[in-house]
């Protein structure tokens, strides 16, 4: 399994709630605080490079694990359940991030290259402060 918790078992009806608790965690105001926030910190990265498979490697952090650093949480990975929990956000968006950023790309990808899909994904997702 991976680091999102996302996996090919499981029957059509589950997977169809699942991308829904996605959709609504992405559309509601805590989800859309939290990509604007997300979309923050890439950009005020010094490295505008992502690692894949951990929250931090040398220096370098993932999606979630820049914005935990950003926020000054320690960094531990004990599932999408427990850093949904350390960052005040939903599950099914903390998953989501990690599965777009670790899993998404069939392409090898460098880090840069990661953080410019990832940087892409949170702007496609975000819709204007209203």
């Amino acid at each position: 399994m991976s680091r999102s918790g996302y996996s090919d078992e499981g029957d059509n009806w589950s997977m169809i709630r699942w991308r829904g608790a996605v959709a609504a965690a992405i559309r509601g105001k805590r989800g859309q605080e939290f990509l604007r926030e997300a979309l923050s910190v890439l950009d005020a990265m010094p490295a505008k490079e992502l690692v894949k498979g951990a929250l931090e490697a040398d220096g370098q952090y993932c999606t979630i694990g820049a914005m935990m650093h950003s926020r000054g949480i320690e960094m531990s990975w004990d599932g999408p359940e427990d850093i949904a929990k350390k960052l005040r956000s939903t599950t099914a968006l903390i998953a989501e991030i990690v599965y777009e950023n670790d899993e998404y790309s069939w392409l090898k990808e460098t880090p840069a290259e990661r953080w410019v899909r990832m940087s892409a994904w949170v702007v496609g997702n975000t819709k204007e402060a209203t």
